[in-house]
């Protein structure tokens, strides 16, 4: 019997539930996990945390910016705000760890959305374009110092990140085929185990060498 082909609107789908995933992990992921790491330069001090994070490396660093991270970080933000309308959680019916993870990482996407906005137009767009200089060192960690909602508020948007982004590779494996066996997923959880450890550390570290400096 020949194969029946699936119906197109379920391919489309397929596709661009893979492809959303992938912008997830490459660019995006990997650019977070550079910029956590380049946060951390706040321990040395105000030069050096401006010559690593708002220092332009290069003459098309903010267009290589726009094209590298913010057009992937707007196309999967629409492909999960369309996945968020259809969201409908059955943890009440189904407590198990897996519907958890599910639940927790659709919690953190909402979050994430008005974490990553704010941190967006407050410390690059709002400075850059409107202010016409980077973010200064002396500001931010002055707000992380003086200002309690906006500690509050990289605290736990840090830790959405991590969160969102360590689960996301288990879900970008499973969805590119690259995992199936139990064995392979077991292992695979503590890969996701650590990154979620490792990205926490350096969100948290930089906040605190910043609150520090303030």
């Amino acid at each position: 019997m020949a194969d029946i082909a699936p119906p197109l609107a379920s391919t489309g789908s397929f596709y661009r539930a893979r492809i959303a995933s992938l912008l997830a992990i490459a660019p995006l992921g990997i650019w977070t996990a550079i910029h956590l790491w380049d946060n951390l330069s706040a321990f040395a001090g105000a030069q050096a945390w401006e010559q690593a994070v708002t220092g332009a490396r290069h003459p098309l660093h903010q267009t290589l910016l726009v094209v590298v991270v913010l057009l992937p970080l707007l196309l999967h933000t629409v492909w999960g705000i369309v996945r968020l309308a259809s969201f409908r959680p059955n943890n009440v019916r189904y407590g198990n760890y897996d519907n958890l993870k599910y639940l927790l990482q659709r919690v953190s996407a909402i979050g994430l959305l008005g974490f990553i906005g704010a941190h967006l137009w407050l410390a690059w767009a709002q400075p850059r374009f409107v202010e016409g200089r980077p973010e200064p060192f002396a500001e931010i960690s002055r707000e992380m110092a003086h200002h309690t909602p906006t500690l509050v508020v990289y605290i736990l948007g840090i830790l959405a990140v991590s969160y969102h982004l360590a689960n996301g590779i288990q879900t970008f494996a499973m969805g590119q085929g690259l995992v199936a066996s139990a064995g392979a997923l077991r292992r695979l959880e503590w890969v996701v185990y650590l990154t979620f450890a490792l990205l926490l550390a350096m969100g948290w570290g930089s906040v605190f060498a910043l609150w520090r400096a303030g």
